[in-house]
């Protein structure tokens, strides 16, 4: 089995390692890996050049199923590899790997649903929406 690249997201992001990520094994906090893991999301969900989010509603996370690889060490950054793996009438099923060094440490799948701010109630995604998510789909998501 080949190990994943950052090479293999249609998306990638990066960010860095802060002194006050690390706990008091040295390493970062596995608390920091879900901000990381946001970092790669919201580059893209809430970039006003791209039409996804549709006026008048938030991204809200339904699910996030995180794996702990090994460690992420201070000093440095970190790489964030973001495809998408569903799009469905109102939710968006990611798939998102963290690299540091070139090695994959963790590696996530999350849901998030497209809400109206008014109601608090799912909210479908525009065609516009879709198209552009579809651009962005993994190599045999099987969706």
């Amino acid at each position: 089995m080949t190990q994943p690249t950052i090479d293999t997201f249609p998306l990638r992001a990066f960010d860095k390692v802060r002194y006050a990520d690390t706990d008091r094994q040295g390493h970062v906090n596995n608390a920091v890996f879900p901000t990381f893991l946001e970092t790669g999301r919201v580059e893209f969900l809430y970039n006003k050049a791209l039409p996804i989010l549709s006026d008048g509603a938030s991204f809200v996370i339904a699910s996030l199923n995180l794996n702990f690889l090994d460690e992420i060490i201070w000093p440095g950054h970190v790489e964030i590899g973001t495809g998408i793996l569903k799009v469905g009438n109102s939710s968006i099923r990611i798939f998102q790997q963290l690299f540091q060094d070139g090695k994959c440490v963790a590696d996530a799948e999350t849901v998030i649903v497209q809400v109206d701010n008014a109601s608090s109630r799912g909210m479908p995604l525009s065609s516009e929406a879709k198209a552009l998510l579809g651009q962005w789909m993994l190599p045999n998501s099987g969706e």
